[in-house]
């Protein structure tokens, strides 16, 4: 039992010390490859009726993302520095009739620890293409950890043929 307890602790350890060495783009990283993959500013943008909750992704704490599907989104930029949108846990975003309008509507972050949520107006909106920030965010992956060739056969180390005979 012991040597078990030993093992799964063993395998927890390196688990989260891989978790932690991985790299990961700072918060600006993120902004800038989002930004590049934004087309030309609109006016306003429709959210889907049916969906309970919108997919957002926080960018620093003066834009976000809001993906109305896998690949279509766009990039929300406020006015100011909104607090709590890099730890909120949903948001709330003003609209007319389900259209979100630049200069008009707001963003609400709502999270635990702010009872009186702050309202951050949203300044420019830009459609993002979501296939292509995924396949920039893999392309950057592959840089990083590198591609491996098919033909690579990972040693897992001493087999029962590599003992010596006695």
């Amino acid at each position: 039992m012991r040597r078990l307890l030993t093992a799964l602790l063993a395998v927890t350890v390196t688990t989260l010390v891989g978790c932690a060495t991985s790299p990961t783009l700072s918060t600006q990283d993120r902004f800038n490859l989002y930004v590049q993959h934004a087309g030309p500013p609109v006016a306003s943008f429709r959210l889907a009726r049916f969906v309970r909750q919108t997919q957002w992704t926080p960018l620093g704490d003066r834009a976000l993302a809001v993906w109305t599907s896998q690949s279509v989104g766009h990039l929300l930029e406020l006015r100011g520095r909104c607090t709590g949108l890099s730890i909120a846990h949903t948001v709330e975003i003003t609209n007319s009739f389900g259209t979100v309008n630049a200069r008009w509507d707001s963003v609400i972050p709502r999270t635990s620890s702010v009872a009186m949520p702050q309202s951050c107006r949203i300044i420019r909106i830009r459609p993002l293409d979501g296939t292509a920030i995924r396949d920039a965010r893999r392309e950057m992956r592959n840089t990083i950890y590198g591609t491996r060739p098919a033909d690579l056969v990972e040693d897992t180390g001493p087999d029962i043929t590599d003992r010596p005979v006695d």
